[in-house]
C-alpha cells in the first residue's frame, strides 16, 4: 500500500514508523527539513520538505499512484486542504485528517465533509479521544490502562501487580482452574521492560504490568482476584480548562451519578469560556500548581485529579503536588513517551498519552481486514486489536486451537451475536463473529493476512 502522511511530528513519525515496519511505500510531507531528516534517516521512508497542501508537493510525494493520504500536520486547515487537493487532482481513494478546532467537529455541519464538498473520508479528534480516554481511566481507578472493546461488552485492564497480589506465582493454566466462571484471559505481560504475550505455564511474579481481556461485567471481581480495589470516584479536580479538560467536564455532568467536578484553569479567557459552557461545575481562575487553589478546590478530599494543560511538566508536577496534598488518585495528560518511566516513582497513578490515542484511531482506518477497534499499547509495542470475522478470512470455520497464531498473538474473547465468549481451545470461529486479538508489532502483519478479505472492505 502507498500512503502520503502529511506532518512529521509525533503522530506522523509514529504512523510512519508504524506503516513502513509493515512493508508499506510510505512517504512522509513537512515543511520543516530538519523533521523530514530526522524520519529519513531514522525510518524506511521517502521525505518531501514542502507544504503539505500544495499541489506541487503532493505531486513529488507520489500522490497521483498513492492509496492513502494521512493529513495530520498541526494546522487543521491545511490537513483539509491537502484531503481536497488530493482528491480534486489526484484521485487519492482515501482521505484521513486529523482536526483540532471544536467547531469543525459539530455534527450540525457534518455535510461538510461529503464527497461533493470537502471530501475527507475520516476524521480524527485527538482531544475528543483524549478526553475519552480520561473517562476510562477514571471509571477503572486500580488499573494504569484501560480501553473498552465490543461495543463497550469487553473491557482492556492494564494492572500492575503488587507484592500481595493473591495469585503470585501461579501458572495462567491454574488461574483458569481456580476461576472457572471468570470471563477474563491475561493477554499481555511487561516484566523488566519487556512485553510478551505469556504462555499457559507462566507465572505473573510482583511489579509485573499485566493487560487482562475481560467481559464487562466482570472486571471489578478481575480487579479483586489481580488484588485491586475498585472505588466509585465522586469528586474529581481537572487541572486545565481547555477542550479536553471542558469535554470531561461535559461528559461528567451528563451522567446520572453523584461523580461532580471542579475544573482550574489559569488563562482567564479560557476559565470564563468554561464556567460559561458548563452548569454544575465549578470553574476556579488560578494556576493548577499552586497549592492555596488546588486547597480552594478540596484537593485533599478529592477521589481523583486530572491534569491536562498543555504542558507536560506542568500535569506532572501539578499531580505530584495533589497527591501530596492527600488526592487518592493522579492522572497526568503526558505527550513525550520518555516521561513515562517518571510515572512510578513519582506516584503518579496513570498517565494519557494523546499520541498514543491519535495513532490508535489512524490505525484502525488503516489496517486490513474489516477491523472495528485498535488500541496501540506502550510505545507502539502492542496492538488490541478488533475486528469481524469474514467468510474470506483464513480463521472463519477453525477452532481455536487449529489457528496456528504467531507467539506473539493471544485471543482476548470472541463476540457471538451480541454475547460475549471467553476463547477456549475447543471453540469455534465463525464468519460473522468479533474477534480481539492482542498482537505484538512484529506479528501485526500476519495478522492481517489472517484477517485479509476482499478489497471490497478495504
Amino acid at each position: 500500500m502507498k500512503v502520503i502522511i502529511c506532518g512529521a511530528g509525533q503522530v506522523g513519525w509514529q504512523i510512519a514508523r508504524q506503516l513502513s515496519g509493515e512493508r508499506n511505500d510510505v512517504t512522509l510531507v513537512d515543511m520543516n527539513p530538519d523533521l523530514v531528516r530526522r524520519a529519513t534517516d531514522t525510518l524506511d521512508v521517502q521525505g518531501i520538505a514542502g507544504f503539505a497542501s500544495h499541489p506541487d508537493v503532493l505531486e513529488r510525494a507520489g500522490a497521483r499512484d498513492a492509496d492513502m493520504i494521512i493529513a495530520a500536520t498541526h494546522l487543521d486547515e491545511v490537513n483539509m486542504v491537502a484531503c481536497q487537493v488530493a482528491h480534486s487532482v489526484f484521485s487519492v481513494s482515501r482521505k484521513i485528517a486529523r482536526l483540532r478546532a471544536q467547531s469543525y467537529l459539530d455534527p450540525l455541519y457534518s455535510d461538510l465533509y461529503r464527497r461533493d464538498h470537502l471530501p475527507i473520508d475520516v476524521v480524527i479528534s485527538p482531544e475528543r479521544e483524549v478526553a475519552e480516554a480520561a473517562l476510562q481511566r477514571l471509571a477503572a481507578p486500580a488499573t494504569f490502562d484501560t480501553e473498552s472493546f465490543m461495543l463497550g461488552r469487553a473491557q482492556l485492564l492494564g494492572i500492575l501487580l503488587d507484592a500481595d497480589c493473591p495469585v503470585l506465582n501461579t501458572p495462567l493454566r491454574q488461574l483458569n482452574e481456580l476461576f472457572p466462571s471468570l470471563r477474563a484471559i491475561v493477554v499481555g505481560v511487561r516484566r523488566e521492560g519487556r512485553l510478551f504475550a505469556p504462555e499457559a505455564g507462566d507465572q505473573l511474579f510482583a511489579d509485573d504490568q499485566i493487560y487482562v481481556f475481560a467481559h464487562s461485567e466482570d472486571v471489578n471481581r478481575a480487579l479483586d482476584i489481580f488484588g485491586k480495589q475498585t472505588k466509585k470516584q465522586e469528586r474529581i479536580v481537572i487541572i486545565g480548562g481547555g477542550n479536553v479538560g471542558l469535554g470531561v467536564a461535559r461528559a461528567l455532568e451528563a451522567r446520572t451519578d453523584r461523580m461532580r467536578a471542579k475544573v482550574i484553569e489559569k488563562n482567564r479567557a479560557r476559565a470564563e469560556k468554561a464556567a460559561d459552557g458548563l452548569e454544575r461545575t465549578i470553574v476556579l481562575h488560578g494556576d493548577g500548581m499552586d497549592m492555596d487553589i488546588l486547597m480552594e478546590a478540596a484537593i485533599d478530599r478529592a477521589d481523583a485529579v486530572l491534569a491536562v494543560t498543555d504542558d507536560d511538566k506542568t500535569n506532572i508536577l501539578a499531580a505530584v503536588r495533589a497527591k501530596q496534598a492527600g488526592c487518592k488518585m493522579a492522572i497526568a495528560l503526558v505527550n513525550d513517551p520518555t516521561l513515562a518511566p517518571l510515572m512510578g516513582p513519582l506516584d503518579i497513578d496513570a498517565y494519557i498519552n494523546p499520541r498514543a490515542t491519535t495513532v490508535s484511531s489512524i490505525l484502525r482506518h488503516v489496517r486490513h481486514g474489516k477491523v472495528r477497534a485498535i488500541y496501540s499499547l506502550g510505545d507502539s509495542e502492542a496492538e488490541m486489536i478488533e475486528a469481524q470475522v469474514l467468510s474470506t478470512s483464513p480463521l472463519a470455520g477453525k477452532l481455536v486451537r487449529e489457528v496456528e497464531f504467531p507467539e506473539g498473538v493471544l485471543v482476548g474473547a470472541l463476540m457471538k451475536g451480541e454475547r460475549v465468549v471467553k476463547p477456549t481451545g475447543d471453540l469455534r470461529i465463525e464468519a460473522g463473529d468479533v474477534i480481539a486479538l492482542f498482537v505484538l508489532a512484529a506479528d501485526v502483519p500476519e495478522v492481517e493476512r489472517l484477517l485479509q478479505v476482499s478489497i471490497d472492505f478495504f
